[in-house]
């Protein structure tokens, strides 16, 4: 039989239908923690917002891995329960507790001194804490606390443990945004709330685009250290984040339950930017819910918007200033 005639054989078009389908479905399938094998032992990572959600998904399994994994959490009663569970899900006793306010500048000097005297390193920092559906609110330091908590809190932990991460590189910061950036924009007045970009929903994209704005600029100013900074969009979630909402907004959320991904699921592309070989050296990318390179928003490409925000986070938060790049 010759070749074209054999080609046209149904057999083929059977066997070309199934491996189409093959091919979909690893497609589909994407990228699984269970498959990865890169392990922690010896590592030190911190997952804040980690007592639920996102957060608590991604502890589990950077301590499967054998991390000693530091969740920070805002309540010490929900914090110390996911703890335990985390303990008796892996095995592994080095799973610990520490208090952090990501809305509270003081408590995350508190949190961040902390770890420099009792940690001699650490290898992996997730930014995940995060909340929406607050009314304009202005904290005790004079910070709108939806900001405070999603942003500017996370900035300045993240430089505070800097040298840290540095000394322990390679070392990688992820830090949790939302494909809701690319409808946010990036006001320096929102965060001390002398101007704000609309109702919930904006704050929060905005918050969100800040995310990536920070990260694109943190790697420009980690470049030859070791330290990668990426940012990445879990995709819509099923989490506890709609709990300030009207009964309305969340039993809508509920409805839709089905038809979004499971905190599990959320959590994968946090965990692959985290530990995945194949990130290993990126730095300063965002990555999307399919665990690939995405492109973000055109707001959160300009350089010099990103500039602008970190003079003025370091402002706000006391921070020195850096160098300039």
């Amino acid at each position: 039989m010759e070749l074209p005639s054999a080609c046209s054989h149904p057999g083929w078009s059977v066997l070309a239908l199934g491996l189409g389908l093959l091919l979909w479905a690893r497609r589909r399938r994407g990228w699984d923690p269970r498959r990865c094998p890169t392990d922690l032992t010896g590592k030190t990572v911190i997952v804040t917002g980690a007592n639920s959600g996102i957060g608590k998904c991604v502890a589990l399994d950077l301590a499967r891995r054998n991390a000693r994994t530091i969740l920070a959490c805002r309540s010490r009663e929900r914090g110390q329960a996911a703890v335990e569970e985390i303990r008796a899900a892996t095995g592994n006793p080095a799973v610990l507790l520490r208090l952090l306010d990501t809305s509270s500048l003081a408590s995350v000097r508190a949190f961040a001194q902390a770890v420099l005297r009792e940690e001699k390193r650490l290898d992996v920092l997730v930014n995940n804490a995060g909340l929406t559906g607050l009314p304009l609110t202005i904290t005790p330091e004079g910070l709108e606390q939806t900001f405070a908590t999603n942003y500017l809190g996370p900035f300045l932990l993240t430089n505070l443990l800097l040298d840290l991460l540095k000394a322990s590189a390679p070392a990688r910061i992820v830090n949790v945004s939302s494909f809701r950036h690319g409808v946010g924009t990036a006001d320096v007045r929102y965060l001390t709330g002398q101007a704000q970009p609309g109702g919930y929903d904006p704050i929060y994209n905005s918050t969100k685009l800040m995310n990536v704005l920070f990260t694109a600029e943190l790697a420009q100013r980690l470049e030859g250290t070791g330290v990668t900074a990426n940012s990445v969009n879990p995709g819509v979630v099923s989490t506890r984040i709609m709990r300030h909402f009207s009964w309305a907004m969340r039993t809508l959320f509920l409805l839709l339950r089905p038809f979004i991904k499971s905190a599990e699921q959320g959590a994968v592309s946090t965990i692959y930017c985290a530990v995945s070989e194949e990130v290993s050296g990126i730095t300063g990318k965002y990555f999307g819910s399919d665990c690939g390179l995405a492109l973000p928003s055109a707001a959160a490409r300009d350089t010099g918007l990103a500039r602008k925000l970190w003079e003025e986070s370091e402002r706000l938060t006391g921070l020195p200033a850096g160098p300039q790049h």
